[in-house]
């Protein structure tokens, strides 16, 4: 595919100007944000710009040179003004004499939607227009204008770098939906010096948890017969017995992550990592939590089932879950959004099934993407269990929609943000976290699912006592009433 991208203005010519911004630059930035993300994730894509920096350049030599160079697609980029400075929000356009079912009405429908979906900007609608590259380009051709830059709400958002990315993200992903873009085949991963954040950490691999013995044998069996050592570990959850299945204990997260891959194609999908501190423990046998690595293992990091126990080892309870040794967080009205997750994925599945037996298992998303922000995850889903009333969804926001926290949900009816899938969801949930709690950059990890990460205060509500009248309002107790949950899931028996 050949798209020409053509950023509005330059040069002589400033655009729209308002709020120390011109619209030259801005159109710029997102057009090489377009281009570097196309080029770099997606085969069999030319990019060509009509410019590169702050160049005049007419309209009729954008159009000419689109048409000599035979572009499949036009792409403008634009930022709106208006005399009155309540005007905000975003628009696109495509040439007034065509059709609702024309081509590029279709285009125009499949990128709209996708650009609304992360700007957090105003939907002012799909439009047409007699706009001379949309009508004396020989190519289908689209043009959009990001919000206006005469609105302080929006203009406070085109001076955010990760604004811009987001949006030309946005962009992007509506351009690989409309021409069915491919992903490049991502790079052989380099191999890296093994780190703990924490010495004796080890990265636990566990194949799931049953309540009864002989069905969490027969997931060692069905492991083994794929090639995968693994053994039973018992752990003590709300006061009851459950045996986990333990496929390996790893001194660095990435060689779990590999078994983690493994364990998942063999068809054990609801797998996941724990990280634990297995010091206190080390050399002690009695206590049971840690089996001795497998004599000539010459990578030095899983732990298998230990010999003449039949893998099916038995360890005395410890901590908070069978493993856990560290004390759980001291709930007061300081506690912070940031912090480790004291809950195992089981302890949160099973408290929330006490009230709700068809509630979904989320626990192991929550302290995935609870560690990778840093984020305390079991708080997370305390949150969650308040938002969605047991995740009975009695409010605004259905089941179908895999929004946990309420996203866009604003009340008088509105339903708030959807999400693919309840990962995508809870992953969503998490970001928003992180944009109350922090004035730092989203870590890359993951891309950004949150549609109104932007429209935060960012750093407003680094406690979780601290979203009162944030993330509910008036919400004078939305923050005890989260701690009063988590209180109850780690107490259960109070």
């Amino acid at each position: 595919m050949k798209l020409y991208l053509d950023p509005g203005h330059g040069g002589t010519d400033s655009g729209a100007q308002g709020n120390g911004l011109n619209e030259k630059d801005i159109t710029l930035k997102i057009a090489q944000k377009i281009q570097g993300i196309l080029t770099n994730k997606y085969e069999n894509i030319a990019v060509k710009l009509s410019r590169t920096s702050d160049i005049s350049k007419s309209l009729s030599q954008r159009t000419n040179e689109a048409n000599a160079w035979g572009a499949d697609f036009y792409l403008s980029i634009h930022i709106n003004a208006a005399d009155s400075a309540a005007a905000q929000g975003y628009e696109d356009y495509i040439y007034s004499g065509l059709s609702s079912t024309s081509r590029s009405a279709t285009y125009q429908n499949i990128i709209h939607q996708e650009v609304m979906k992360v700007n957090g900007l105003t939907d002012r609608g799909q439009k047409n227009a007699n706009f001379h590259v949309l009508r004396e380009s020989s190519m289908n051709a689209f043009l959009s204008e990001n919000g206006f830059i005469t609105n302080t709400h929006d203009a406070a958002l085109m001076k955010q770098a990760s604004w811009l990315e987001t949006v030309a993200q946005g962009h992007v992903n509506g351009l690989a939906k409309a021409f069915n873009l491919k992903l490049k085949s991502p790079p052989a991963p380099v191999p890296s010096k093994p780190s703990n954040p924490v010495p004796g950490t080890l990265f636990k691999v566990i194949a799931s948890s049953f309540k009864l013995k002989k069905n969490a044998d027969e997931r060692v069996a069905f492991l083994h017969g794929k090639g995968i050592e693994s053994f039973v570990k018992t752990t003590i959850i709300s006061g009851e017995t459950w045996y986990r299945v333990q496929a390996g204990a790893f001194s660095t997260r990435e060689n779990a992550e590999i078994r983690l891959a493994e364990v998942k194609k063999a068809g054990i999908k609801d797998a996941f990592i724990v990280a634990e501190n297995d010091l206190a423990s080390a050399g002690n046998a009695a206590g049971g939590n840690t089996p001795p690595p497998k004599s000539g293992n010459d990578s030095g990091n899983d732990e298998p089932a230990k010999s003449g126990n039949d893998g099916n080892e038995v360890p005395a309870p410890s901590g908070n879950d069978g493993n856990n040794s560290t004390p759980p967080p001291k709930i007061t009205p300081d506690l912070t959004i940031f912090g480790s997750t004291y809950l195992s994925p089981e302890q949160m599945n099973q408290f929330v099934r006490k009230f709700n037996p068809s509630a979904p298992e989320l626990g192991s998303f929550y302290q995935k993407f609870g560690t990778a922000y840093g984020i305390r995850g079991d708080v997370a889903f305390a949150q969650a269990i308040l938002e969605t009333n047991y995740f009975r969804f009695t409010g605004d926001v259905g089941p179908g929609q895999n929004n946990f926290a309420g996203i866009g949900a604003t009340g008088s009816g509105q339903r708030g943000a959807s999400f693919e899938t309840q990962e995508t969801g809870v992953l969503a949930h998490l970001q928003h976290l992180y944009a109350y709690a922090s004035t730092k950059a989203l870590p890359g990890q993951y891309p950004l699912v949150d549609p109104r990460f932007h429209l935060v205060d960012r750093g407003s509500a680094p406690t979780w006592t601290s979203l009162n009248g944030h993330w509910a309002v008036p919400g004078n107790n939305y923050g005890q009433s989260i701690l009063n949950l988590f209180e109850k899931m780690i107490n259960p028996a109070n």
